[in-house]
């Protein structure tokens, strides 16, 4: 196990909560981590709606944000090494490495690909695909061709 900086975003709410029935509130902030902007925004938009929904609680829009930062973990080599060390803690879910992650950027391209005629089937028309290369309509504009070299 070793330990590296990863980035997070960070969700800072700032309100001010009244007791019930009283005219002042206490101001606090409290701040909830996450591995994605998305699931940030997400969060910060329904606890801003949830807040504003009660009588007794003020949110500063201003000072509530999700802002990039990054925070040190505990980082493992292997699903073995996880496993070793966090099977006893009660709760535990052990990862399935069935489930692959891909980035969605190297999605859409496949889901891209996986729709489009190769360009000797389209007959030379765009757009079309050459193996792993998507060839677009000419525009006017050079176009620029690139392959993820990460196969």
């Amino acid at each position: 196990m070793d330990t590296a900086w990863i980035q997070v975003f960070v969700l800072t709410l700032s309100e001010c909560i009244a007791p019930a029935d009283k005219t002042v509130c206490q101001e606090r902030d409290f701040e909830l981590q996450f591995l994605t902007r998305n699931d940030c925004e997400a969060a910060l938009e329904q606890l801003i709606k949830l807040k504003e929904a009660s009588n007794t609680v003020i949110v500063d829009r201003a000072a509530s944000v999700c802002a990039p930062s990054a925070r040190e973990r505990e980082t493992y080599a292997t699903l073995e090494e996880i496993t070793a060390a966090m099977g006893d803690m009660p709760g535990w879910r052990s990862p399935d490495p069935a489930v692959a992650r891909k980035d969605d950027a190297k999605a859409a391209h496949e889901a891209r690909l996986a729709e489009l005629k190769t360009c000797e089937e389209a007959g030379g028309i765009a757009p079309c695909k050459i193996g792993e290369i998507i060839v677009e309509a000419a525009t006017g504009d050079p176009v620029e061709v690139w392959r993820s070299e990460d196969q």
